[in-house]
């Protein structure tokens, strides 16, 4: 039997993937969509592009409406989740797709987010070990953050393998413009972006590093350090993360490259790439896969990994999607077996 899906923030970029990937699911319903703004608007008014919703409105932000279906998301900005979470009644599923459940420091959070930490989920990354069986047997989980996904995967099983040093990770990533949200932002319209390159909350101040430190400190059992680089790409969506550490002894190009395939050979939506080949934004675009590809520079004595996601895909709705699949007991590639489009 098919269950019901209402949202939290539909009229984001997030939300409107979340409608694109459940209108073809063929277990779960779009029930109610809220958009605190634009309720009483048509959805496809917002959204020209879910035409199968027809005339369907958004409706209030109201916990008792959205609580009646089996499985809530919640798409909403970071730091608004955690009032409106607290209301939904235990019966329901409920997907967080921002960072208000995401760390275990309190600290970290009120550092990095400016305000009151509001606990802490199962954290949603399906591909780390052990993550699958507690997404599965958790009524709460909290989606990863957009850069944090494909840099994770990509680190983790180095630092578990002890191919790469903790201390000293350099991540420097490129992301579309749809990860900063709908918000109009100057440094967002079409004359400032296109054609141009810029970075951003340079200097270990983006809200992502501790999430990142917490999940390959998890996976290697100590404590890693990472510098975060955030750049701003002219596309709308897509993100091509360079991530790098210092190689232990005698670490081959070999050890490295086996260590992920052998991480993800049987991983649906995470794919090693044959050697030579590198990831890219274009084909991964729409889809719910991770391409990883790896390297080692003797004359550095570095390792560099390179990642590609769709931010609003595997970094968002379509990850969502899969741990809310493995909550309800669905196979988690229910729904996400669409292909890249290209070109």
């Amino acid at each position: 039997m098919a269950l019901t899906a209402s949202i939290a923030g539909g009229s984001g970029y997030a939300g409107g993937e979340l409608m694109r990937l459940l209108s073809a699911h063929p277990m779960f319903e779009i029930s109610q969509v809220a958009a605190g703004k634009q309720s009483g608007v048509a959805i496809s008014t917002v959204h020209p592009h879910l035409t199968d919703l027809g005339s369907q409105v958004f409706v209030d932000t109201d916990a008792t409406v959205l609580g009646q279906a089996d499985v809530v998301f919640l798409a909403l900005p970071h730091g608004q989740s955690g009032q409106l979470a607290a209301q939904l009644p235990q019966s329901c599923l409920v997907v967080d797709l921002g960072a208000d459940f995401r760390l275990t420091d309190a600290h970290a959070w009120e550092k990095y987010y400016d305000g009151e930490h509001a606990g802490t989920w199962v954290y949603g990354l399906p591909e780390l070990v052990g993550a699958r069986e507690a997404i599965a047997s958790s009524r709460r989980v909290a989606n990863p953050g957009c850069f944090p996904t494909g840099i994770i995967l990509g680190l983790a099983p180095l630092l578990a393998a002890d191919l790469v040093q903790p201390e000293d990770i350099v991540i420097v990533a490129a992301s579309g413009t749809s990860g900063a949200g709908r918000g109009l932002k100057d440094s967002l319209l079409g004359s400032e972006v296109m054609n141009s390159m810029s970075a951003y909350k340079v200097g270990g101040v983006h809200q992502h590093t501790p999430e990142i430190e917490q999940a390959l400190s998890a996976a290697c059992g100590q404590a890693t350090q990472v510098l975060f680089t955030p750049t701003l790409a002219p596309m709308p969506r897509g993100i091509l993360a360079t991530s790098t550490a210092k190689a232990e002894p005698g670490t081959t190009a070999e050890d490295v490259y086996d260590a992920l395939h052998a991480a993800y050979l049987n991983e649906a939506f995470v794919h090693v790439l044959a050697p030579g080949q590198w990831p890219t934004t274009g084909a991964v675009l729409g889809s719910n896969h991770v391409h990883l590809q790896v390297a080692v520079d003797a004359h550095s004595g570095r390792v560099s990994v390179v990642s590609s996601i769709d931010n609003l895909t595997k970094g968002a709705a379509g990850q969502a999607i899969q741990n809310a699949n493995l909550m309800a007991g669905f196979d988690e590639t229910l729904g996400l077996t669409g292909l890249a489009v290209a070109p």
